[in-house]
């Protein structure tokens, strides 16, 4: 039986966290961070959980 297969874009990106949330990082955070300043930088470290509309659009993917 055909399976999906995991979409490697996003489980490089999102963490499944342990009650099933999904953990992302902040968007623009991960290249080009030198021209952005330094209190943009450190806000995008915190991340953020997956809205509720995203995870159901996402949770096949991973």
């Amino acid at each position: 039986m055909p399976k999906q297969k995991t979409h490697k874009g996003t489980a490089k990106v999102c963490k499944v966290r342990p009650g099933g949330t999904i953990k992302i990082g902040t968007p623009g955070s991960r290249h080009n961070t030198g021209k952005k300043n330094a209190a943009a930088n450190r806000k995008s470290r915190k991340g953020s959980l997956l809205s509720n509309g995203d995870y159901k659009r996402l949770k096949d993917l991973i």
